[in-house]
C-alpha cells in the first residue's frame, strides 16, 4: 500500500479496486471510504506532474458546468514523490456503450441528444488566452499519416483516401478552438440509475477544432448505436447542422481511420485488427471518402 501512503485520505479507505479497461497511462482505481463515499483515483508517474496539474485545473472549470461528471477531489503527490494523484468523485450507473444497445431506438437518439448538449456546454466555456495553442494540429496530423503510409499495415484501396485527406487537410480548423473532452464517446460516458447521462476520462482533454471531437462516433458509437450518433449531432447543432461540419468532419473521420491501424500496433495485433474493421466499416460508411455524409446519417422522426 506504499503507492496511498502519502494520500491523507486513503486512511479511510476499505476498498481499493484497480480498473483495467480503457488504453490511459494512468492507474486507475475504484476506491470506496468507510463513510461510504465512491471515488476514483489516478495516479501518473510524476513526469507527468505540470500536465496533470493542468488536467486538474481544467476539469475544475468543466464542473462549473453543472453536468454529472466526475467531480475534482484532491490533487497531490504520492509514493514517496514517485506519482502524482488526482482523486474524484464516481458516478455511479452503466457505461453508455453496454446501455444502448438494450433500449429503445427512440431512447437511443433521447440520449444521443442528451450527450450533444452536455458536449456543446464543455465547449461554450471561453478559452483562455494563455491556453490558445500557437499552431494547429495539421501538420501534427500529416505526420501521422505518413506514419501510417510508411507501416507495414495497409488497407486495400486506401490511395484515394489518403489523397483525399492531403487534399482537404486544412479544413480543420475551420472555426475557433475550443475546450474540448478530447475523447467523447459512448465508453467514457455513463448511463446513471437516474437515466441521466455522466461524462468521466477528461485526460485526453485539449483546446482544438469542436468539429474533432465527434469523429470518434465513427469509430466507437456506430458499431454501439446509430440512433445515439444522429442525436448527439443534432442537438449539439440545433437541429440544423451546417455542411462545414461535414465537410471538415470527413476529413478528420478519414485520417483516424488510417491512423489508428498505426496507433493500435503499441496495443498488439488483436487491437490492430480491430482497428482495420473499423477503417474497413467507415470505408463503407463514406464509400471511400466519395460521400461528404456517412450514409448512416439522417433526421431523426
Amino acid at each position: 500500500m506504499n503507492l496511498f501512503q502519502d494520500i491523507k485520505l486513503s486512511s479511510g479507505w476499505k476498498v481499493i479496486n484497480p480498473i483495467e479497461k480503457g488504453w490511459s497511462e494512468d492507474a486507475k482505481y475504484y476506491v470506496e471510504s468507510a463513510d461510504g463515499k465512491k471515488l476514483l483515483l489516478r495516479i501518473s508517474d510524476i513526469s507527468k506532474m505540470e500536465k496533470k496539474e493542468k488536467e486538474f485545473e481544467v476539469i475544475n472549470k468543466y464542473a462549473q458546468l453543472g453536468i454529472e461528471m466526475s467531480q475534482p477531489i484532491e490533487f497531490g503527490i504520492c509514493n514517496n514523490r514517485k506519482s502524482v494523484y488526482m482523486l474524484l468523485t464516481w458516478v455511479e450507473g452503466v457505461d453508455l456503450e453496454q446501455a444502448l444497445p438494450e433500449l429503445s431506438k427512440k431512447e437511443q437518439y433521447a440520449l444521443g441528444r442528451m450527450a450533444g448538449e452536455i458536449l456543446k456546454k464543455i465547449h461554450s466555456i471561453k478559452v483562455m488566452p494563455y491556453d490558445l495553442p500557437s499552431t494547429t494540429k495539421v501538420q501534427k496530423k500529416l505526420k501521422q499519416l505518413e506514419a501510417y503510409v510508411s507501416s507495414d499495415i495497409r488497407i486495400e484501396e486506401d490511395k484515394s483516401v489518403i489523397q483525399y485527406i492531403e487534399q482537404n487537410i486544412n479544413k480543420m480548423w475551420s472555426v475557433l478552438p475550443v475546450y474540448q473532452h478530447g475523447d467523447f464517446h459512448p465508453g467514457n460516458l455513463i448511463l446513471t440509475p437516474d437515466k441521466r447521462i455522466g461524462v468521466i476520462d477528461f485526460n485526453r482533454w485539449e483546446v482544438g477544432d469542436p468539429y474533432e471531437e465527434f469523429y470518434k462516433l465513427e469509430s466507437f458509437g456506430t458499431e454501439v448505436s446509430i440512433p445515439y450518433c444522429i442525436g448527439q449531432i443534432d442537438a449539439y447543432f440545433n437541429d440544423n447542422v451546417p455542411d462545414l461540419f461535414w465537410e471538415v468532419l470527413a476529413v478528420y473521420v478519414a485520417h483516424a481511420a488510417l491512423y489508428s491501424i498505426k496507433w493500435a500496433e503499441k496495443f498488439g495485433q488483436n487491437d490492430v485488427k480491430h482497428m482495420v474493421c473499423i477503417c474497413k466499416r467507415i470505408f463503407a460508411h463514406y464509400d471511400k471518402f466519395k460521400l461528404l455524409k456517412p450514409v448512416w446519417y439522417t433526421k431523426y422522426n
